[in-house]
């Protein structure tokens, strides 16, 4: 079995030079991360704040500290020190949230606007329509300054149908496209360790690869 070290140097030879590696090592031990961040790899993804926050006060500093879960209000306040990018900005609550803890630490905290793509119910992120709403003007940076929005994000449904996963990557690359040069977009975050070649050939500049680096999750 290779070991994580050799799964990144694989992973990485794959992807084209202006596409970013976010290692997603939720549930896993600090040891594994270090085995990673030792292999050169300096990305990494968690979807739980608290999770994050203990890696973050354990793991060496200059880790890029990605929050790619679902983001509950409250708990910003936890990361906002240092959180590199959230992926899953999904409603202006959450926008005015990041705000306030951004300048209460004297920072600008980048996020991508995630945008449900997903024909599955159980996906989070914003209609397509409202997040066209959302860009079209100059709404976010007025009212959040303290929040900078760099690209966008989605998640596809899990599923092994080929085309229905075109389908989605498609609608988010447009959605990319329209607004790419307006906002000076530079971050497309999609596809996983099951698709990400799909997600690259759709315009993807970041990946979450998580078990094809790490192995599978125990979630117990």
């Amino acid at each position: 079995m290779p070991s994580i070290s050799e799964n990144l140097k694989t992973i990485k030879q794959s992807l084209p030079e202006n596409v970013t590696l976010v290692a997603v090592s939720k549930t896993k031990p600090n040891a594994d991360l270090q085995e990673a961040y030792d292999a050169g790899q300096r990305v990494f993804g968690e979807n739980k704040i608290q999770e994050m926050t203990d890696k973050w006060e354990s793991l060496p500093k200059d880790i890029d500290w990605h929050m790619i879960g679902h983001v509950q209000t409250n708990k910003v306040k936890y990361m906002a020190p240092y959180v590199g990018l959230i992926h899953s900005a999904d409603r202006l609550k959450l926008f005015k949230e990041i705000d306030k803890e951004a300048a209460k630490n004297d920072r600008t905290i980048r996020v991508l606007l995630q945008i449900k793509i997903a024909e599955e119910e159980s996906k989070f992120g914003m209609k397509p329509t409202e997040a066209i709403e959302l860009l079209t003007g100059d709404k976010l940076k007025t009212n959040y300054p303290n929040v900078e929005v760099i690209g966008l994000m989605g998640m596809a449904s899990f599923v092994d149908d080929e085309n229905q996963l075109k389908r989605e990557f498609s609608v988010l690359e447009k959605i990319y496209e329209q607004f790419r040069t307006k906002h000076g977009f530079n971050t497309l975050s999609m596809g996983m360790s099951g698709d990400y070649k799909l997600a690259i050939s759709h315009g993807s500049t970041m990946v979450r690869i998580g078990s094809a680096i790490f192995g599978e999750r125990n979630y117990n």
